[in-house]
């Protein structure tokens, strides 16, 4: 249930030797909470990307959220993220970056 406790993945994480982590699970409530909190408890700045994943009901998505914000993860989205990394959406990378995430 804790993907932090399987010292492959957590060595995986740590190898970069950078403490921001960028989280995302098949389902929040079972793949993303336990690992999220393992590694803020370990000193990690960690947010989770909450749409690209989800549980299998409105309540558990809810509490998931709820655990990781109360344990320190920072919430937040994929567009979020990307608009984050390009910073300017006049930029290069913004030019790349905006029509894929207004495309519908």
């Amino acid at each position: 249930m804790n993907a932090w406790d399987d010292p492959d993945f957590a060595a995986a994480c740590r190898a970069p030797g950078r403490r921001n982590l960028l989280m995302a699970g098949v389902t929040t409530d079972v793949c993303m909470v336990a690992p999220a909190i393992s590694a803020m408890e370990e000193g990690h700045d960690v947010q989770v990307a909450c749409d690209a994943c989800g549980s299998s009901n409105q309540i558990a998505e809810e509490m998931a959220w709820r655990r990781m914000e109360r344990a320190g993860v920072r919430l937040t989205t994929t567009n979020a993220v990307v608009a984050e990394l390009v910073g300017n959406w006049a930029s290069p990378a913004g030019a790349v970056a905006f029509p894929l995430l207004t495309a519908a």
